[in-house]
């Protein structure tokens, strides 16, 4: 487990093109490597650590229960109510 801590701290930094590129495989449902998820989540926690727990909403917003981790329900609700950021959406859950 250390080696993984280790990896993820020091995985590469992406663009956001790289990332771009990245949802749109996920969105055709292509897997990643773990290489790939680690640089993901590497981004994710620094964005994650500069925003602030409350955030605005503009209106119009189309808000969203718990999905409990179903990614193909979240690629749907996509195709049907729009991608970001187009529409607007709040996530509820835990």
């Amino acid at each position: 487990q250390a080696f993984l801590i280790w990896q993820y701290e020091t995985a590469p930094t992406m663009s956001k093109g790289d990332v771009d590129a990245l949802i749109a495989r996920c969105m055709r449902c292509e897997l990643l490597d773990e290489l790939l998820i680690q640089m993901v989540c590497n981004e994710l926690k620094a964005v994650l650590m500069e925003e602030s727990n409350v955030k605005s909403v503009a209106a119009p917003v189309t808000i969203v229960g718990d999905v409990h981790g179903q990614f193909y329900d979240v690629v749907e609700l996509f195709l049907i109510g729009g991608k970001v950021p187009d529409t607007n959406y709040l996530f509820l859950g835990d």
